[in-house]
């Protein structure tokens, strides 16, 4: 989900790239907190909310917000603290990341996912192997995630006019409220996705339901692809 992308991309591609092991670790461990963050907050706010499910999808958010900021702050530099396959594949459709960067990144992003529900699992004493068994899927729902990817990329890419710790505020905003206003709960991410398959908690997806909202995600991308060309055609215009 990505802030420091802002800047981070164009400089891999002019060869200033950091270590691919070290920002592959980055996102591994910037992934994995996402997860204990969504997961985590999810149970805890299921447990205290008393039922109330409006109350627990607040508390959800605003705790998912609150760790995006600390993580993109935390690992932008390092790997441009992406946490999101959709966002490395747009950053190698429109600004040059080299693909053996995006390679590492997803495989990166997809084992940090999983490993960081897992811990969830652990930190509040669940089995750690779970399917989850909670339905999302139907014409609403995957539009929802198709519009929540597309807001995503554009609040990124379009806050490159800004510096970078605005990004990195944009996006939890985003996030946050998209929590609300779309249909699906914003996942907006296919690690997070796939990860969340595996909990039976709160946050959770059933595993049969997810292919339909990474469909739905990878089809957001393609829509905005245009629109983050010509947003990045006009920041290098500014620069």
């Amino acid at each position: 989900m990505t802030a420091e992308l802002a800047a981070k991309p164009r400089a891999m591609s002019r060869g200033l790239e950091p270590s691919l092991v070290l920002a592959a670790a980055c996102e591994f461990v910037a992934t994995g907190f996402l997860l204990i963050a969504v997961v985590g907050s999810g149970i805890m706010a299921e447990r205290l909310c008393g039922g109330n499910a409006g109350l627990a999808l607040l508390a959800n958010a605003v705790a998912t917000g609150g760790a995006l900021v600390a993580l993109i702050l935390a690992f932008g530099p390092r790997s441009g603290a992406h946490m999101n396959p959709i966002v490395t594949l747009a950053a190698a459709l429109t600004d040059g990341l080299r693909w053996r960067f995006a390679a590492a990144y997803l495989a990166a992003q997809l084992a940090g996912g999983i490993v960081g529900v897992w811990i969830a699992h652990v930190m509040f004493e669940l089995p750690v192997l779970q399917l989850s068994r909670h339905v999302r899927t139907g014409t609403g729902q995957w539009v929802a995630e198709a519009v929540a990817t597309f807001g995503l990329l554009v609040t990124i890419w379009g806050c490159r006019a800004h510096r970078a710790p605005v990004t990195a505020f944009a996006v939890a905003a985003y996030i946050t409220g998209a929590y609300w206003f779309t249909a699906s709960t914003s996942f907006a991410n296919p690690a997070v996705t796939v990860a969340r398959a595996l909990t039976d908690s709160f946050a959770g997806i059933r595993p049969a339901d997810a292919p339909g909202f990474v469909l739905a995600q990878c089809g957001g991308l393609i829509a905005a692809l245009p629109l983050l060309r010509a947003l990045r055609h006009l920041h290098r215009i500014a620069d």
